[in-house]
């Protein structure tokens, strides 16, 4: 029978390759045995935060050399550690919390290194989107990680309808401060689909927030300052549902086009029959409304000249 000890399960890192380590999202005895044996003998650590990894491997008696690797400088620090693991060092890359490159630094070194033709290798744990996929009750067949939106307007409206066609789960990040700003975007996006919003995973105040994105939101507004990062689940489109507001939208301009309709009752009509909540179909039906208004003021006004 072979020998299971301890020691002869251990990695050492090897020179002139790059690990990819994932380290805790939360709870500390998340970490893998692995990392902690890779952490103790790699050359250099490039980190997100050094002092929060310095922090991390003092609580597990670790001692390594510490360099940063953040989003302000890895573009002038990239070259560096590549010319490094070219020397023969060995270094392994970790975020402040979960995968490097998933929605955290990492990608840039990831694909110089590989670029280069330099050993990379995944040393894997803990990432908050899969943790939070996997309790959420959502399907798990199939899914699309789209991390954080863009805060521009634009960019962001064309990603969460382009996101809105799929049939996939989404999976994104956000943090506390707009993550209620986030869900009343993607009602109207998406219509009040099913969701999940995982909170603090892993940690003391660990909580899932699970129903239809308005009962989500609901929650929210009912509590005061949200703490904790977020990582928000959208159930994929459905067979019979719109794949964005457009058919909705279109069924309230086709009904107040062909006469007067209490805009209420047309609102929560239209509400039901495309799954979407009925005030923010109301909204909708105003602003048609409001637009063929206009619209007919300006054709009597082109009549009259």
């Amino acid at each position: 029978m072979p020998s299971t000890s301890s020691t002869d399960n251990r990695s050492a890192a090897v020179g002139g390759t790059l690990y990819v380590v994932a380290t805790p999202i939360g709870n500390l005895r998340d970490i893998t045995l692995r990392a902690l044996d890779l952490l103790g003998t790699v050359d250099l650590v490039a980190a997100e935060d050094t002092r929060k990894t310095a922090r991390l491997l003092s609580h597990f008696g670790v001692k390594a050399p510490l360099v940063s690797y953040h989003e302000h400088n890895e573009a002038e620090r990239t070259p560096e550690l590549v010319r490094r693991l070219q020397q023969g060092a060995s270094i392994a890359l970790v975020s402040n919390a979960g995968t490097p490159g998933v929605s955290d630094p990492g990608y840039r070194l990831v694909t110089a290194a590989a670029d280069a033709g330099l050993r990379v290798v995944p040393v894997p744990g803990v990432t908050a989107a899969a943790a939070a996929l996997s309790a959420s009750g959502l399907a798990t067949d199939a899914f699309v990680f789209a991390g954080f939106l863009p805060k521009k307007t634009g960019p962001r409206q064309r990603q969460t309808k382009a996101l809105a066609t799929g049939t996939r789960t989404i999976i994104l990040y956000e943090s506390p401060q707009r993550i209620a700003a986030l869900i009343e975007e993607l009602i109207e996006s998406f219509g009040d689909r099913r969701a999940v919003l995982a909170r603090e995973m892993t940690k003391l105040h660990e909580e899932f927030i699970r129903g239809r994105l308005s009962e989500v939101l609901a929650a929210l507004r009912g509590r005061g300052q949200i703490k904790g990062e977020c990582t928000l689940l959208v159930a994929g489109r459905t067979d019979g549902e719109p794949s964005s507001w457009d058919a909705a939208r279109e069924d309230l301009r086709r009904a107040l086009q062909s006469g007067p309709r209490g805009i209420s009752a047309l609102a929560r009509e239209v509400a039901q029959i495309h799954g979407l909540p009925r005030q923010a179909a109301y909204a909708e039906a105003l602003k048609i409304k409001a637009e063929l208004a206009a619209s007919e003021s300006g054709s009597d006004f082109i009549r009259e000249q």
